[in-house]
């Protein structure tokens, strides 16, 4: 029987109390009725004892029938009272009243995830489905607005609620650089272009402004932030990482206060902690060494000794749990051989017994199928392995049927015992808890309007100009390019990648792997801030893949060139040879060879760009921007400085690979932490102008000559 559950009475006792008070009411009119009639002095006596009996017991069964109603209001609001259901109990003790009520059907239900595709309101209520996930690009419909997201995720919301216990499901979603599966939202720069801020002050408000977006459409878990320390940028998901440093992706942790919300000060080390329906619950991934495979190969072997293992790859995870993350999701990769879906040493022995983590592990998407190879080829012993290894959550995310019914034979087979599943069970249900997911369970309107809001795409601007990287400014150590003139007759802008806005968002953008063009969603290409910031009198002439007699022809004052890499995600991403998409470097060639030059990286890590930097005048990284290209503007043309490092080592030649700050063999093109400063043309000014310079006449003929100058050129 469950805790704090009443037995129902009897239901003979119910007609009791009323049928003995009709019953004494019919007596007493007997009585009543007979001393009327008779009228014998020793009858009269005896009436008058009997209807003083009667009206004692009267009196007293009306004591008793007050007395039973109240007990049976007493019985009936005892049993309506459920401990799990009510906020005003500590999360532990509504964890343990709702597991203890819990059939196995209903606890191997709360470890499942499905994608969306698969979901509908009968399968969350007869299967008692724990999430739903919207892998990479799968949405409600095209162009979906944040309502469209919102009426989907309740009606699924629905079904679980309709189901015995009614326990809601919990909706995550990728929001890797911003809300990015969601047509509209603001797209931040990728990880490597924040960990090149050095500032993680800012990343605590980008995950605060992505938290606000993701919550706008409903959901109220996002898989970020990728804490993956990335030591070979042949690998697909290089961008994802803030650094090659541990200390950067430590420091970018701060995200998740960003996220999730500040936890009190009195909070225990461990703890998930969601602070409100403006916050989402953050999951820390890849757990642990993704970023370190041989070779940079996506899902492969991270070679490595313990000691290294965790004084690189671990310590992001320490600063994730003692800030209260919710959840961590599991590498698809092997650490000396071990996949680490199956590796129970890490997974149950250091990340939950020796870090205290008491939130949820999630798996990857079919993470389980690849402990096997090929995978899935023997999914009974994938379902046993992950789950004694200390899975709480498996991303199915199709065939939930037959995860359910292996796991099922597994524990009515004394494979898996009880205490695991209620172990991975309590985890789950202590972030919904956590959160307020029970309480305030379905997404609502208010919040649709800070999709894509102008407050957030100016934070994202922010975040592009002090994400920008300057390797070189004039060549041979002349006069500086940048910043560069807004007033001048005609300047060219070229590159595939200049009027590209899914080339500047990169992969994990409206789809999985990213899109091409500038139709999936709403932002600024460069070559649009770039119209918008220079002078009207100045003609922008845009040509995509020029030949140098053309530029030679024209009498440009300058050329941008934008180029890089095409979009990609996880190992369609890998690449043994890192080179720019055509025809990169032949438009490189062509205009840098004919005019004052600037070119613009867009890429994911560093790439190939040794045979080329002599002919370049100035050159930025610009890593992967996203959606609001103006702040790469405002540093081009003076309205900032730059400011941005390096967070990896721009190498030489591949073969150098992998060259990490501290190798031995370390000899990079650029290193680890380099990045040129500029002054904005407010600062120029205002430095030009100073008191110093005013002591000596020759000196202030200059400085007014240069203010002149600036003033013609910056209007």
């Amino acid at each position: 029987m469950a805790r704090n559950a009443c037995p129902p009475l009897p239901n003979h006792v119910f007609p009791i109390f009323p049928f003995y008070s009709f019953s004494l009411g019919l007596v007493f009119k007997w009585v009543t009725v007979s001393k009327a009639k008779l009228n014998g002095p020793h009858s009269s006596s005896v009436f008058r004892i009997i209807e003083k009996a009667l009206r004692t017991m009267a009196r007293v069964s009306l004591s008793l029938l007050v007395a039973m109603f109240v007990v049976l209001w007493w019985w009936e609001v005892k049993a309506e009272y459920v401990k799990y259901k009510d906020p005003n109990q500590q999360p532990a003790a509504r964890v343990a009243d709702l597991v203890a009520r819990m059939t196995l059907q209903e606890k191997i239900g709360q470890m499942v995830q499905i994608d969306r595709s698969v979901a509908n309101f009968d399968t969350m209520k007869t299967y008692f489905i724990g999430s739903v996930l919207s892998g990479g690009g799968s949405a409600p419909l095209p162009e979906a607005s944040a309502e469209d997201w919102v009426n989907m995720i309740n009606g699924f919301q629905k079904g679980s609620l309709a189901s015995r216990l009614g326990i809601p499901m919990i909706y995550g979603i990728d929001a890797v650089h911003g809300h990015n599966n969601v047509y509209n939202a603001t797209i931040f720069p990728h990880n490597i272009g924040l960990g090149a801020t050095r500032d993680p002050e800012l990343a605590k408000r980008i995950g605060s402004a992505t938290a606000l977006e993701v919550r706008a459409t409903g959901i109220p878990y996002a898989f970020a932030p990728c804490i993956a320390v990335c030591r070979d940028p042949r690998w697909g998901r290089c961008y994802e990482s803030y650094s090659e440093d541990h200390r950067i992706v430590q420091a970018m942790t701060e995200i998740i206060p960003g996220l999730q919300g500040d936890i009190p000060a009195n909070s225990r080390k461990g703890f998930p902690y969601v602070g409100g329906n403006k916050k989402v619950a953050a999951c820390a991934k890849h757990f642990v060494g993704d970023g370190g495979t041989i070779r940079g190969i996506n899902e492969n072997n991270t070679i490595t000794d313990r000691h290294d293992l965790l004084s690189i790859h671990m310590p992001a995870y320490s600063d994730s749990i003692i800030k209260g993350v919710s959840t961590v999701m599991i590498s698809y990769s092997s650490w000396n051989g071990e996949k680490m879906h199956a590796n129970r040493d890490l997974v149950t022995g250091f990340l939950k017994d020796t870090l205290k983590f008491k939130g949820f592990v999630i798996s990857d998407w079919e993470g389980i199928d690849r402990i096997t190879s090929p995978p899935h080829s023997n999914y009974t012993y994938s379902v046993q392995a992950s789950i004694l290894a200390g899975i709480d959550m498996v991303m199915v995310p199709v065939n939930y049927k037959e995860f359910i019914n292996d796991l099922t034979y597994l524990v009515k087979n004394n494979v898996i015992p009880m205490d695991r599943i209620d172990d991975a069970v309590g985890r789950i249900l202590l972030v919904k808890f956590t959160m307020g997911l029970f309480e305030n369970p379905f997404g609502d309107l208010s919040l649709v309007n800070e999709l894509g809001s102008q407050a957030h795409r100016d934070l994202a601007r922010e975040a592009v100009r002090k994400s920008l990287v300057l390797l070189k400014n004039g060549k041979n150590g002349t006069i500086p390019v940048l910043p560069l003139p807004k007033k001048v007759p005609k300047i060219l802008v070229a590159g595939s990648h200049a009027d590209n806005l899914g080339y500047q968002c990169g992969g994990w953008t409206m789809a999985w792997q990213g899109f091409s063009g500038n139709n999936k969603t709403r932002g600024t290409t460069i070559l649009g801030a770039i119209k918008s910031t220079v002078d009207s009198s100045t003609e922008v002439v845009y040509l995509e893949n020029p030949d140098s007699d053309s530029v030679k022809s024209n009498n440009f004052e300058y050329a941008i060139v934008v180029v890089g890499e095409h979009p990609y995600a996880e190992t369609d991403g890998d690449s043994m040879n890192l080179t720019m998409a055509d025809p990169g470097p032949s438009v490189i060639t062509s205009v840098c060879e004919a005019v004052k030059c600037i070119v613009i990286i867009i890429s994911g890590r560093p790439v190939v760009i040794e045979p080329y930097v002599s002919s370049i005048d100035a050159l930025v990284a610009a890593w992967l921007p996203g959606t609001e290209g103006q702040g790469i503007t405002d540093v081009l043309y003076g309205e900032h400085g730059f400011s941005g490092k390096l967070p990896r080592t721009w190498f030489r030649s591949v073969d150098q690979l992998p060259m990490n700050i501290g190798d031995p063999h370390y000899d990079p093109l650029f290193p680890f932490g380099f990045g040129l400063e500029t002054e904005s043309v407010k600062e120029l000014v205002t430095r030009s102008t100073s008191a110093d310079v005013f002591r000596r006449p020759w000196t202030f003929l200059v400085a007014v000559a240069l203010i002149i100058s600036l003033r013609l050129e910056f209007p």
